[in-house]
């Protein structure tokens, strides 16, 4: 980083060269809305010396570093005067209350657009839907160009610009995300920036010989660099290719292209500041088609280094940071997500206000998957105790399942010190979750499964892997009932532990694996996409009928949406375990603006009981039941049924 008294320097003299070209050369767009430049630099003052440090910090050793910081503030600033006035509204709006995505009324749901509702048309008719189950918060799958056949489910983007044609078009796109706004819904779509498709403009110049594009990825006329980065890389998609390079003809010459994920995935060259530069570019792009909350994918892998694992390195955070500073000074009601899916101390360091206001939390995820499967809730209450809480303006994602599969990130310390053997462990989760383990009610399959490392992950739908289709077709009633509290169970604790929820929709009726993905050659290989079926609104209809099975799913949700929603307990972030003495039975209390509410989860499938002195300790006995089925005794022991989910508040 400049020392601060060079920087105030810099930043002094940076912008007397800089800001009089930039009007300049926007002298029309400057003379026609002279308030929204005022606005502009206003924005820029405030927040150019963050950027400017943070920039240096990673390019300040190129020969023409000011003529690319140049270049970045031209981009902020067209792109500002090119955003639309409601959208600028929204930025005030946001600026006074920055905080707005920790509000109680705050729940998720995040779908495929072609399987979810056919197109974006078909989205803009469910908003009623979206109405009805309470929904704020919307993330479109991947929905942009992406290659035809095999795309990693739209994550191979071949155009930022551009909706894929049978979705609908940017401009239908732009007036859904006015739609949900009025209807109070934010929406979120991915910002795919540590890798482009093979297609894409820039890969196909690369690929022409243009050196300027060639720039804009990691290519290489040989193995040998290749071979010592792989010294210490990870295996992504064993099952595809070793190792993270695929070989590429540009002029009938042989390269080799950093590929992390999958060979038609090319990642970017993020040591060209021209590549922050562009990527800033499609970034505001998108802020001002009416995006809100930019999910950013794969975040660890964006910064390459020899001799490291070429994850989690200083300068991804540092170039997260400054895209972050970029947006607060052209689209300032942007939201980031940060999507990093790897050890707990890690995923943690990118969350901030000054790096992603939002991050997903895989470890939850994975831990009450866990605690399904073992019936206990030790590694999950270590994890609320120790891990859960984040910096001030920041909030957790929490969900039971995404679009992804379920990879185990608990950490191997924090297991040792509950006497598991982590590597072990996982072995036996992966048994259970693929229905191979005795007395397993789940039903999933396995996904990139390394058999030399026994490195696997899981996929399934959550009612699948909750044990509904195995009740349904080989067992009995007691046990889909059994399923449905699973569902809910989970689904109750993710809805009040401070965050933002996020349901994957269908799983609010039950949705079950649809093992057809096998007979699409593009899919056949990846078996996530046994959890991606096709919704079916037939089936969507039986919700209001409280005796049938989606039904009876549905209504759950709806009360715990609804016990959400209605009380201020559950806004903001802060949580505190308790220690119910019984390794079944989970449980915490939340506090927020003197509001408290007290919440126990049982994850038998047995009466569990909570002694006195628990109860009396958290004055459980003066607070009102608020959710689930238990009762008290008359010593005051709690008594919670199998499986249950009680709220006192």
């Amino acid at each position: 980083m400049i020392e601060p008294s060079q920087l105030e320097t810099e930043v002094r003299r940076s912008l007397a060269r800089i800001l009089p070209r930039v009007e300049e050369t926007l002298k029309r767009a400057v003379t026609k809305d002279p308030a929204a430049w005022e606005a502009f630099t206003v924005r820029l003052r405030k927040s150019f010396p963050l950027l400017l440090s943070l920039y240096a910090d990673v390019y300040s050793e190129r020969y023409d570093f000011f003529y690319h910081l140049e270049d970045l503030v031209m981009t902020m600033a067209r792109s500002w005067f090119e955003r639309p006035q409601d959208l600028r509204e929204l930025d005030d709006v946001r600026e006074q209350n920055p905080h707005w995505f920790q509000s109680n009324q705050m729940l998720g749901g995040v779908l495929y657009v072609d399987l979810f509702a056919e197109n974006l048309d078909g989205v803009r008719k469910k908003i009623p839907y979206f109405k009805e189950l309470g929904l704020t918060y919307i993330h479109l799958m991947p929905l942009f160009k992406a290659p035809e056949g095999e795309n990693d489910g739209g994550y191979a983007v071949s155009s930022y610009r551009e909706v894929n044609p049978p979705l609908g078009t940017m401009k239908q796109l732009s007036s859904l995300a006015r739609e949900f706004r009025k209807a109070g819904i934010s929406l979120v779509v991915d910002l795919v920036f540590n890798h482009t498709s093979d297609e894409h403009i820039w890969a196909e110049r690369a690929k022409q010989g243009d050196e300027d594009f060639m720039d804009f990825y990691r290519l290489f006329p040989d193995r040998e660099l290749p071979s010592l980065y792989e010294q210490n890389l990870r295996e992504i998609f064993p099952e595809e290719h070793a190792g993270a390079f695929s070989p590429v003809t540009i002029n009938e010459k042989e390269y080799w292209v950093w590929t992390t994920f999958h060979a038609y995935q090319w990642d970017l060259n993020y040591a060209n500041p021209a590549v922050f530069n562009r990527m800033a570019e499609e970034m505001l792009f998108l802020a001002n088609q009416g995006v809100e909350v930019l999910r950013l994918d794969a975040v660890a892998f964006i910064w390459k280094q020899l001799g490291t694992s070429c994850e989690n390195l200083p300068q991804a955070h540092t170039l997260i940071k400054a895209f972050n500073a970029v947006a607060r000074i052209a689209a300032p009601a942007l939201v980031f997500k940060s999507e990093a899916i790897v050890h707990p101390d890690d995923v943690v360091k990118y969350v901030s206000q000054e790096e992603c206001q939002v991050s997903y939390n895989p470890l939850l995820m994975a831990l009450l998957w866990n605690s399904l499967a073992t019936r206990e809730t030790r590694l999950l209450a270590q994890a609320l105790a120790a891990r859960f809480r984040l910096p001030d303006g920041s909030a957790w994602v929490n969900y039971v399942r995404v679009h992804d599969d379920i990879g185990w990130t608990f950490s191997d310390e924090d297991a040792a010190q509950l006497g598991i053997n982590g590597y072990d462990h996982r072995r036996f989760l992966n048994e259970f979750y693929r229905g191979r383990f005795p007395g397993s009610f789940a039903r999933g399959l396995p996904f990139q499964e390394n058999p030399i490392t026994g490195d696997c992950r899981i996929s399934g739908t959550c009612a699948s892997l909750a044990g509904l289709e195995k009740a349904l077709h080989e067992e009995g009633e007691k046990e889909v009932e059994l399923a449905i509290r699973r569902i809910l169970l989970i689904h109750g604790i993710i809805f009040t532990a401070g965050g933002i929820p996020l349901i994957y929709l269908g799983d609010e009726i039950g949705t079950l694996n649809d093992y057809s993905y096998r007979d699409d050659p593009a899919h056949e290989r990846d078996s996530r996409w046994v959890h991606r079926p096709r919704a079916d609104w037939e089936t969507y209809k039986k919700r209001s009928n409280l005796h049938s099975l989606e039904g009876h799913i549905y209504q759950g949700f709806r009360n715990m949406i609804e016990l959400r929603k209605q009380h201020d307990a559950f806004s903001g972030g802060e949580l505190e375990i308790i220690h119910t003495e019984n390794d079944h039975v989970l449980g915490f209390t939340r506090l927020h603006n003197g509001n408290r509410a007290v919440v126990f989860a049982n994850f038998s499938e047995s009466t569990q009981i909570v002694e006195p002195r628990v109860i009396e300790q958290y004055t459980v006995i003066s607070l009102k039941k608020l959710h689930g089925h238990n009762h008290v005794s008359a010593n005051n022991s709690l008594i919670i049924e199998p499986l249950d989910f009680v709220v006192f508040g």
